[in-house]
């Protein structure tokens, strides 16, 4: 299952104004695992780019002056995107960028529909959390997903952003470990094989569990109750 998070950073908000990408940034997920084989590119839009957006992404005319034009990298996005399933936060926006870009140059890609599946994670979010904030921020806050790099947008922060919200939104991160022996949530995937592993274990000393004691007993004396004294009596009723 190969998944592409994809975003896109433009010189303003509307492709039917003659604004353009200029910065197009993709994480890969295989079997929701990332691999490493991310796309991204800055791009020249031969126009002027809005204050309100540098305001937001922080990207310039100068920065951009000597990077390809999106005709440049057209070929090298739609072969890196064919067939997979494209996660976007809010797709129509990103969407309707792309294709215009593509019916610039007069090319037949200009539908990403036609040539891969395209899922909008704001869509899921506001069917999952009706009537709250559902920005990329806000599922941030929410999963507890750590974004403090965020200080501007930049296409491919939030491809990698969204990728850990899309997995959280999805039932939590796909595997444990990298490599054939990940444990997945998947119902048909390997489980790891235990006789393989060195454990160690290492006990806690006598001054440490008085430590603990100690502190348990402070929990329960400012809360009025501890729930580990409780489990840990239920426990040795058991035993």
């Amino acid at each position: 299952m190969r998944q592409i998070i994809l975003d896109t950073e433009t010189t303003g908000l509307e492709p039917k104004q003659g604004h353009k990408i200029i910065e197009v940034g993709c994480v890969e997920l295989v079997n929701r695992k990332l691999t490493g084989n991310n796309f991204h590119f800055y791009l020249n839009p031969k126009r002027f780019i809005d204050d309100g957006a540098i305001e937001v992404h922080g990207l310039t005319n100068e920065f951009l002056e000597d990077k390809p034009l999106f005709e440049d990298i057209a070929d090298k996005l739609h072969d890196y995107l064919k067939g997979a399933e494209i996660v976007i936060h809010n797709a129509p926006f990103d969407v309707g960028f792309i294709n215009n870009e593509y019916a610039l140059m007069g090319s037949e890609h200009d539908d990403m529909k036609t040539w891969c599946e395209i899922t909008d994670t704001l869509q899921m979010a506001r069917k999952m959390f009706p009537g709250q904030r559902n920005s990329l921020d806000a599922l941030c806050k929410r999963y507890e997903i750590d974004n403090s790099q965020r200080q501007l947008h930049g296409a491919l922060l939030d491809a990698e952003i969204l990728a850990d919200v899309y997995l959280m939104m999805t039932g939590g991160q796909g595997s444990l470990l990298m490599g054939d022996e990940a444990l997945t949530s998947d119902s048909n995937a390997k489980k790891l094989d235990r006789s393989k592993l060195k454990l160690t274990v290492v006990k806690a000393t006598p001054e440490e569990l008085l430590e603990h004691e100690e502190r348990l007993k402070s929990i329960a004396t400012e809360s009025g109750d501890c729930l580990w004294n409780t489990l840990d009596k239920e426990n040795k009723k058991v035993n």
